[in-house]
């Protein structure tokens, strides 16, 4: 039949099963705007604040989800205010698809009003992106786009459509979406058989789990491995939920801000396992010191990321899961040893912990968030202070439910990534934990929020000064606070009710348990805003370009 190019990219939205975009309207992308009325009852359209908040929207209705999330906005100032959000997703390993808008043809490389070149400003932030230069193309690069973000290590694609060619006229024929293979073809019976003898050979085997587990969905397999193999585990920020946390042999997070439980065992392991991660910087701190006595068997289904940052013994190319499957197979099932004994002492000697003062602790809200959701929740997360204190004090049992700019670290990511999530995800109750610095960044999207009667909660660890930059300038900066103290007047229960959200001021913990308790009864968006102290700090923390088992806790 013959559609335009704004009908087609709808249907080709249809075939993929797209029931909801998030976006900004503007000039170049009106034709879009106009079909996406015609199919409103097929297609839900969330109008966000602002494009930015668009594209964390997005990305957290596809970390809640694991499908890929969409985005869309007009040319020039619309399409660079979705850069950060392509590059948070990029960084995280996130499918995403976002469509732009931009000048006719005839208008294209002439500086034309509202024209920037967003295929060449976002080459570098995407697995491949596309402009549309004609409508008898459209149909196929939408659904290459989509392809490519899911297939192998997903990723966001972006595709750029000139207004000229949404308003012409081309054939269109349905086609089902091209079924999506599990990377399995590089992996060899030989690889297996070396990998097996390592794990045979092995003392003091130590598996350090990442995102790649989670875009896996191999959380079974992870558990059985482990079992199998009788060997503690640790996690990324990304790879937390891939392991329960809860679990007899999780360490907890490794690295930076990991335990020191982790960062002993991967100081001292003889076999380091690396599953779907890929050995950044803030795990590894020195890279001479990192895992000395090991031997590293790297599992990934990317092989640009062997052997990238940390040299690797041997390697397995190919999806997680499959992997771990044909490794559970054949693993003979190892006793309990000395070894994961010696680590159990390590998490009796050296647990999770702070002083407690009588005043209110950011790590006793988290704790009780995970009590009265009963872990249940899906919990976003600002950057800073307040992400490390929800990573270590929320005990995350399953995939999917920890969301958060791992690798871009991006301040004002949480709340529209709490929005997508929620949209995604409207059985579960969905909690940003942000800081009082991140919230304000994007604290626009409180409207979107209310606008749609999305019941999220977002808590506020406010401390009134940016946190973890004020804490690097304390412990290594001889406290020279430059710019990090805010002293701002901002009143965060007005500033919600102005939205026409509720809003609590909190400043102990009795006062918390009721406005928690309100906010879940409530079916609307809730703003807590909790007065903490400005020298509350996130412990532990290894110093930057130390080995990791230097670790400074709050002692």
């Amino acid at each position: 039949m013959q559609l335009t190019g704004a009908d087609i990219l709808m249907e080709c939205l249809k075939e993929q099963g797209v029931d909801i975009i998030f976006g900004y309207p503007g000039g170049q992308v009106l034709h879009i705007y106009d079909a996406l009325y015609k199919y409103q009852n097929e297609i839900c359209h969330i109008l966000t604040s602002h494009e930015q908040g668009a594209a964390h929207a997005a990305d957290g209705y596809a970390r809640a989800t694991g499908k890929v999330g969409v985005c869309l906005a007009t040319s020039g100032p619309g399409a660079t205010n979705l850069v950060t959000g392509i590059a948070t997703a990029y960084m995280d390993s996130v499918p995403m698809v976002a469509i732009t808008g931009n000048v006719p043809l005839a208008l294209l490389g002439k500086d034309s009003f509202q024209e920037v070149d967003i295929t060449g400003i976002t080459m570098p932030i995407t697995k491949h992106n596309y402009i549309v230069k004609d409508v008898k193309e459209l149909a196929a690069t939408i659904r290459r786009a989509f392809y490519i973000a899911q297939e192998g290590r997903p990723g966001p694609v972006l595709v750029d459509i000139p207004k000229d060619i949404t308003a012409q006229v081309t054939e269109y024929i349905r086609e089902e979406p091209k079924i999506i293979n599990k990377v399995t073809e590089d992996i060899t019976e030989e690889d297996i058989s070396n990998a097996l003898n390592l794990l045979e050979r092995s003392h003091k085997p130590f598996i350090y789990v990442g995102g790649g587990a989670i875009h896996a969905d191999a959380n079974g397999e992870l558990i059985t491995f482990a079992e199998t193999l009788k060997a503690p585990v640790c996690s990324s920020l990304m790879g937390l939920g891939s392991f329960p946390g809860t679990h007899e042999f999780f360490t907890g997070m490794i690295g930076m801000h990991g335990t020191k439980p982790s960062n002993l065992a991967a100081t001292q392991c003889d076999l380091l396992i690396a599953i779907g991660a890929r050995f950044s910087d803030r795990v590894v701190s020195k890279m001479e010191a990192f895992a000395p006595h090991a031997q590293i068997l790297h599992i990934d289904i990317d092989p640009a990321e062997i052997n990238k940052n940390i040299k690797t013994h041997y390697h397995i190319i190919g999806d997680v899961k499959e992997v771990l499957k044909r490794l559970n197979k054949k693993l003979n099932p190892k006793e309990y040893s000395e070894w994961m004994e010696e680590v159990q002492d390590w998490k009796k000697k050296y647990p999770l912990g702070y002083k407690e003062n009588g005043a209110l602790k950011p790590q006793k809200i988290v704790e009780k968030i995970y009590e009265m959701t009963k872990g249940e929740a899906i919990i976003t997360t600002e950057v800073g202070q307040n992400q490390i204190w929800a990573a270590q004090y929320y005990k995350f049992q399953k995939s999917r439910t920890f969301i958060s700019s791992g690798g871009l670290g991006t301040m004002g990511y949480g709340l529209g990534a709490c929005i997508g999530a929620q949209l995604a995800r409207p059985e579960k109750q969905i909690i940003n934990i942000a800081g009082d610095g991140s919230f304000q960044m994007n604290c626009n999207e409180l409207a979107t929020a209310v606008k749609y009667n999305v019941p999220i909660i977002v808590v506020i660890l406010n401390n009134g000064v940016l946190g973890m930059v004020r804490q690097w300038q304390k412990l290594f900066y001889d406290k020279r606070y430059s710019a990090t103290i805010l002293e701002r007047a901002t009143n965060f229960v007005k500033l919600a009710e102005a939205y026409g959200a509720d809003g609590y001021h909190v400043t102990n913990e009795e006062e918390f348990h009721e406005a928690f308790t309100k906010a879940l009864e409530t079916n609307k968006p809730v703003v807590i805003n909790c007065i903490i102290d400005e020298d509350d700090n996130v412990f532990p923390i290894v110093p930057p370009g130390a080995a990791i088992e230097e670790v400074i806790t709050e002692e």
